[in-house]
C-alpha cells in the first residue's frame, strides 16, 4: 500500500462509517409504518433526483456518447443494486441488525470464488488470508447473535435467507463497477446506476400495490437521511475507490459495516454486545487490515 492510496483508503473508511447507520435508519423507517420495498425506492429514487442535475450539467455529454453496450451493462448493474437494497432491507423485519449485516456482508468469498473459477484471477496468499479472516469474524458475529434472535425478531431463518441474497446480487453491482469505473467518470456511472435501480424499485413497488406516500414526517426524515448518507456519500465513496482498487478489497473493507451497526443497534435497540460479538468483529477488522496490504500497486 502505497502513500498515493490514502485518498482511497480514507474515502473507505469514511464509507464504511456511513454506510453502518443505514441499517438504523431501516429500522427506524420500519417501526414508522414504512414497507421495506418502499424504503428501498425511495432511498435509491430521492438519491437519483439529487444527482440529476449535476448528472445533467456535468456529465450529459460523456452520457451520450456512451456505446450501447455500455449504458446497458450500468443498467444491469442497476438492477443488482436494486435487488440488493430490496431483499437486504427486507431482511432487516425478520432478523437482527448484526445478523442481517453479518450475512449481507459475505460477499468477499463469492466475488473471490467468481474471480478465480470465472475470470481466472490469481489470488494472493495474503488476500485469501484476508478473506478467510474477515468472513470468520462475520460467522462469529452471527453465531453470536443467533441466542438472542428469536428474542425480538419474527423469522430468522427468513431474514438470514434474504440478507444471504442481498451478498449474491451486490457482488454483480460490484463486478460490474469495477469494469465500468475504468473507463467511466464517478458522477456518469452513479448517475447510471442509481438512477437505473430507482426506476426498478419503484416499478416494483407500483406493481405491487406497495404504499408509497402518507407517511410520518420521522419516516420521510429517515429516508432522506439514507438516500444523504449511505447511499449518496457511502456508496459513492465505494464506487470511486473501484477505479482505484479490486472488488474484493472493496468488499473485505464493507466487512467493517457489521462493526458500526452492531455497536448503534447496541445503543439504539438494546442488542446486545458480548465478548464473543467483540471477538467477531476484531477479526473483521484484521481481514480488513490484510486485504490493504494485499492491494497490488496497480489493480488490473
Amino acid at each position: 500500500m502505497t502513500s498515493a492510496r490514502w485518498p482511497v483508503y480514507a474515502a473507505l473508511a469514511a464509507g464504511v462509517l456511513v454506510i453502518s447507520t443505514a441499517s438504523i435508519l431501516i429500522r427506524w423507517a420500519q417501526a414508522e409504518g414504512v414497507p421495506s420495498l418502499a424504503i428501498a425506492a425511495w432511498r435509491l429514487t430521492i438519491a437519483a433526483l439529487l444527482l440529476a442535475p449535476l448528472v445533467w450539467f456535468k456529465a450529459r455529454a460523456e452520457i451520450t456518447a456512451m456505446p450501447r453496450a455500455t449504458l446497458v451493462l450500468a443498467l444491469v448493474s442497476g438492477v443488482f443494486l436494486a435487488l440488493h437494497f430490496a431483499s437486504w432491507i427486507a431482511s432487516l423485519q425478520y432478523t437482527s441488525v448484526a445478523s442481517s449485516v453479518a450475512l449481507v456482508t459475505t460477499n468477499p468469498i463469492w466475488i473471490a470464488l467468481f474471480s478465480v473459477l470465472v475470470l481466472r484471477e490469481r489470488m494472493p496468499g495474503l488476500r485469501i488470508g484476508a478473506v478467510g479472516l474477515a468472513l470468520a469474524g462475520s460467522g462469529v458475529i452471527l453465531w453470536a447473535d443467533s441466542g438472542v434472535v428469536g428474542l425480538t425478531t419474527p423469522n430468522p431463518a427468513l431474514g438470514n435467507g434474504l440478507a444471504l441474497l442481498g451478498s449474491l446480487t451486490v457482488c454483480g453491482y460490484l463486478l460490474i463497477g469495477r469494469k465500468l469505473r475504468r473507463g467511466m467518470s464517478l458522477l456518469a456511472y452513479i448517475g447510471l446506476v442509481y438512477g437505473g435501480a430507482a426506476l426498478c424499485l419503484m416499478a416494483a413497488a407500483l406493481v405491487s400495490g406497495v404504499a408509497l406516500s402518507g407517511y410520518s414526517g420521522v419516516a420521510w426524515l429517515c429516508l432522506a437521511g439514507m438516500a444523504l448518507g449511505p447511499q449518496l456519500l457511502g456508496h459513492s465513496a465505494f464506487n470511486y475507490a473501484l477505479k482505484h482498487v479490486t472488488p474484493t478489497t472493496i468488499a473485505l473493507t464493507v466487512l467493517g459495516e457489521p462493526v458500526g451497526s452492531a455497536l448503534l443497534a447496541w445503543l439504539w435497540f438494546g442488542e446486545a454486545i458480548g465478548v464473543v460479538k467483540l471477538a467477531g468483529m476484531a477479526l473483521l477488522l484484521g481481514g480488513i487490515f490484510l486485504a490493504a496490504r494485499s492491494e497490488p500497486s496497480n489493480p488490473a
